[in-house]
């Protein structure tokens, strides 16, 4: 099988190819990314050179490169990572998040459709909304109610994929999932910029009072899950992948000090952010139920993995800090 990786570069896709490639040898994989500032080719280093791997820089926001790309490669399978993620920068810049997530998700269904591939598309639980504490869990019937920019364009992105099973037929599956954390991990987000700040003796900024509630679901089980849809997954049909392991932001930061011998004096408590969703949780019954996967990593168990890798991997993310991983395209294929 012959699979397109969007986004492959960066946190989710990057931990996805690694873990495909380990269990699915003989599959060829090409990984389209753009390369913006979370995309890091560092991520592959040990993937790079092999002869079902390969890597194409380009913007999926640009139907030309995608359709070319798609008539040269012939797809078996597209999985489609690529999307600007951040929520605060959707709040301060929200046209990039509308041209790749919107426009780019519509240029890759197209060419997919003109070349008959099938499309997994890699959506959020942000599009559901927000909350309140004893509310139930998002599932795979509950309405959108998106509240940031962010969310606002993986909904239409999540719609534009369903109108294209709908209207075309174009066999696609969708997966909506809760925060993911593990190696690799951009740190703008809560764990990466928690954990290097601490091994850098720095404060760590925490929004409001940090009561906000997120299901976490380390990055490993999210790959399983999206094999299982690949591999077992109805045709047409959502799947909501979550953690079973709702924390406040607050507990998070309390478990990280813990972990690296710090007190609670390293807290900085800031100004929330606008329009912050108070509750995320995913109800992943359907995907248990008929596919038989359930998260295999703890939370406890995973952020100790996670504070590992941070520890151990120290050059990765002060280069990812000073920018300098962005040199490493540069260095290994002498071109911009």
């Amino acid at each position: 099988m012959k699979i397109l990786v969007t986004g492959g570069a960066g946190f989710i896709g990057s931990n996805f190819i690694h873990y495909w490639m380990k269990r699915h040898s003989s599959d060829e994989i090409v990984n389209l990314d753009k390369l913006t500032y979370a995309g890091n080719l560092e991520n592959l280093r040990t993937v790079e050179n092999l002869a079902n791997y390969k890597f194409i820089r380009g913007d999926i926001a640009d139907g030309v490169v995608v359709e070319r790309i798609f008539e040269e490669e012939k797809f078996d399978l597209v999985v489609h990572f690529a999307a600007e993620s951040h929520v605060d920068r959707s709040i301060s810049d929200p046209d990039i998040f509308l041209k790749t997530n919107v426009i780019g998700t519509h240029n890759l269904l197209r060419s997919a459709l003109r070349n008959k591939t099938r499309f997994h598309h890699v959506s959020t639980d942000e599009v559901f909304g927000s909350l309140e504490k004893n509310e139930p869990a998002f599932n795979e019937n509950t309405p959108y109610d998106p509240r940031s920019p962010y969310s606002a364009s993986k909904a239409a992105s999540d719609h534009l994929v369903r109108a294209y099973f709908h209207t075309f037929g174009l066999p696609v599956t969708i997966s909506n999932c809760s925060n993911n954390y593990g190696p690799f991990h951009f740190p703008e987000k809560l764990f990466p910029l928690f954990i290097t700040n601490l091994l850098e003796n720095k404060k760590i900024p925490l929004y409001g009072d940090g009561e906000n509630i997120r299901d976490w679901l380390y990055v490993e089980d999210h790959c399983r899950a999206i094999e299982a849809i690949i591999k077992k997954g109805k045709v047409g049909e959502t799947y909501c992948i979550g953690g079973d392991s709702e924390k406040t932001n607050k507990e998070v930061t309390y478990k990280i000090l813990e972990l690296l011998g710090k007190g609670e004096e390293m807290i900085e408590f800031v100004k929330d952010r606008p329009g912050h969703d108070r509750r995320y949780a995913i109800d992943a019954s359907k995907i248990k139920k008929e596919l038989g996967w359930r998260p295999t990593v703890s939370f406890d168990e995973g952020l100790k993995r996670t504070v590992a890798w941070f520890k151990e991997n120290k050059a990765w993310w002060q280069n990812v800090k000073k920018g300098e991983y962005q040199n490493y395209y540069q260095k290994q294929y002498g071109k911009k």
